[in-house]
């Protein structure tokens, strides 16, 4: 499938990219190093290079050692951390860097900061806090200082920021993590947060595409319903994320919805819809950077598809990053099955 072969690609890019001189020699080098790669890879460990599991750095040596094994084993693409420290996650990620055979995208959750997920780090304000505030290049200073700490630890690409608009105060799931209920100031404040985070060398993710923002149930306990018009969904959901592909975005992570107006097949998460997510998100807004899931162990999908399944769909859907798959072996044999089966070919 043509997808997989330039997600592979855009990925390598971008990791190189983030300490590599910008010249056109440099460039080069590294197309010619991601073919010489390329070339190497069976098909099993094409379809790996999707995948993005969920790892820690507060565990025991045991859980590190089956991190080990599907590292070496299967070739994974990426790794997300979540609760630890910064000098033990710098630590395990430079030992299944050492054990994998091509450089893993390291991603964390840092919206407001490594605070977030890290002890002993900084945490930032939330974003609605951040929507109160006057001078926005505050914003882009905030980007710049959690890319620094990121790339400290060996980290890619940061999962922020919410584009969501905070347009349901009853919403339980986004809320204080929107910079608000205007659209203009929820782009220009998301755009000041990328650029922070993008000018220094680290992936900004916008999300959680096509709007997260109008719900009033949370996307990791159940599958929330969006009805509105096209009009509605123009004008105000996509509002934020068109303005931030526009300006350059690198990462867009798509959102466990259900959304009649662009899939007609209940219980179909966006993240699993080939409409939203190429669709409307590729075809339509012109999109051609990284299409990253949400997490795909969130009951919004787990609720309605099993392991393995859940990674077919979405990768039929567009995706370039499967994120936290329940089971990789079983994800690997269903994408590779489906591949074959359709005599689609891996490019």
């Amino acid at each position: 499938m043509k997808h997989l072969g330039t997600t592979f690609i855009l990925t390598l890019l971008f990791v190189l990219s983030l300490s590599a001189v910008k010249a056109q020699h440099t460039d080069d080098k590294c197309h010619i190093w991601v073919d010489s790669v390329m070339n190497e890879l069976s098909t099993d460990d094409k379809i790996a290079q999707l995948i993005s599991i969920r790892t820690y750095s507060n565990k025991d040596e045991d859980y590190y050692k089956g991190i080990d094994k599907i590292v070496k084993r299967h070739k994974i693409g990426g790794l997300c951390f979540f609760q630890g420290g910064p000098a033990r996650q710098a630590e395990l990620t430079n030992r299944w860097q050492a054990l994998s055979d091509v450089p893993m995208l390291i991603a964390l959750d840092a919206e407001w900061g490594l605070g977030m997920r890290l002890d002993s780090t900084i945490s930032y304000p939330r974003q609605m806090t951040l929507g109160a505030i006057q001078n926005d290049s505050l914003i882009y200073q905030m980007g710049r200082d959690i890319a620094e700490q990121l790339k400290t630890i060996g980290t890619q690409i940061n999962f922020a920021p919410v584009a969501d608009i905070n347009s349901n105060p009853e919403n339980p799931v986004i809320n204080t993590r929107s910079f608000g209920e205007n659209r203009e100031k929820v782009a220009k404040k998301s755009i000041m947060y990328m650029h922070g985070l993008q000018n220094n060398g680290i992936i900004a993710t916008a999300k959680h595409f096509p709007g997260h923002g109008d719900t009033d149930s949370d996307s990791h306990h159940t599958l929330p319903v969006i009805i509105h018009n096209k009009q509605r969904m123009d004008s105000l959901e996509l509002y934020p994320f068109k303005a931030m592909i526009d300006a350059g975005l690198g990462g867009i992570m798509t959102a466990h919805l259900y959304i009649p107006l662009y899939e007609q097949r209940e219980n179909r998460a966006s993240t699993l819809s080939n409409n939203i997510v190429t669709g409307l998100l590729s075809d339509s807004l012109g999109f051609d950077g990284l299409k990253v899931t949400d997490a795909l162990d969130m009951s919004g999908v787990t609720k309605y598809f099993k392991p393995g399944e859940t990674e077919l769909e979405a990768y039929k859907a567009g995706n370039d990053i499967l994120l936290l798959a329940l089971d990789v072996p079983k994800a690997i044999r269903k994408i590779k099955h489906f591949v074959k089966e359709s005599d689609e070919g891996l490019a």
